[in-house]
């Protein structure tokens, strides 16, 4: 089933996007952040189950978008894809940094949505993060370590260059795969938007200081799926103990998985996604 491209007005720019697939409206979030959109896959697979409308993130090509590049305004872009397609209430289908931000749209526009599925998401906790790093370096050639190493300091001194992230994703972004040398794991991202890069990641900092999803998560009263590869990169124990935080919600893992489920078991998100929705 094919797509259409969209372009919705956000108050600094556009964001691009597709729409595709039958059934209720369903709204993707990318990871990254501050990459383009990589869900094309995922939209397909779900496509059966769901209307999708799908998105690269403000900041990023080839959607434009100024500052502030923070999960705040991430969450008013949100609102504003649903309101240019009059949707009154969605499911938000969010995939690692986009499986986060969809969780804090659940807090603050609970009334917009009809549900949350999270698929690799970072989850409530930042204590992820060195585990995270852990796992993704211990495939790596100690001469991609120390180019790592100097990209990430050049990032967090807010001084890192395009050519230096899309070095940083075309290192990462096969760790994030069960096998490595996977036909697909070459990294997607050609292009990142430096500014909302470092915005991003400054604000999701600053919500992991604030507790904000683990004071909110206890009181969300929507029904909620967490999809995690068992193999990993980003620990299942992201989905696990966040889903503990809400009531009702409901963890699946995938064996033999790591971050991308529906291009590393083609197939295996789809059945897991129609059971939680007739469950």
């Amino acid at each position: 089933m094919g797509e259409e491209a969209f372009e919705v007005a956000i108050e600094s720019g556009l964001l691009c996007g597709h729409v595709g697939g039958d059934g209720p409206p369903a709204l993707l979030l990318h990871g990254g952040a501050a990459v383009p959109d990589y869900l094309g896959g995922l939209a397909a697979e779900l496509a059966p189950l769901f209307t999708t409308y799908r998105y690269t993130q403000r900041g990023t090509q080839p959607s434009t978008g100024g500052p502030p590049y923070s999960v705040e305004a991430h969450m008013q872009d949100v609102v504003a894809v649903l309101d240019a397609f009059e949707i009154s209430r969605a499911w938000l289908v969010g995939h690692s940094w986009g499986g986060h931000l969809a969780l804090h749209v659940a807090l603050a526009q609970s009334e917009r949505l009809l549900g949350v599925i999270c698929i690799a998401p970072l989850g409530a906790f930042g204590d992820i993060f060195a585990e995270q790093d852990a796992n993704l370096r211990r495939r790596l050639t100690p001469e991609a370590v120390t180019r790592l190493d100097e990209i990430e300091a050049r990032r967090r001194a807010g001084e890192v260059t395009e050519e230096e992230l899309v070095d940083r994703f075309a290192i990462l972004w096969p760790q994030y795969f069960a096998d490595d040398k996977h036909p697909l794991s070459a990294s997607a991202v050609d292009h990142v938007g430096v500014a909302a890069s470092i915005g991003v990641n400054r604000s999701l900092t600053e919500h992991f200081d604030r507790q904000t999803l683990v004071n909110g998560l206890p009181h969300l009263r929507l029904p909620v799926l967490f999809v995690h590869g068992e193999l990993d990169a980003d620990p299942p124990r992201a989905s696990i103990e966040t889903a503990k935080l809400i009531p009702g919600a409901r963890v699946e893992l995938i064996a033999g998985c790591g971050h991308f489920p529906w291009l590393e078991v083609p197939g295996a998100v789809a059945p897991l996604v129609a059971s939680f929705l007739a469950g």
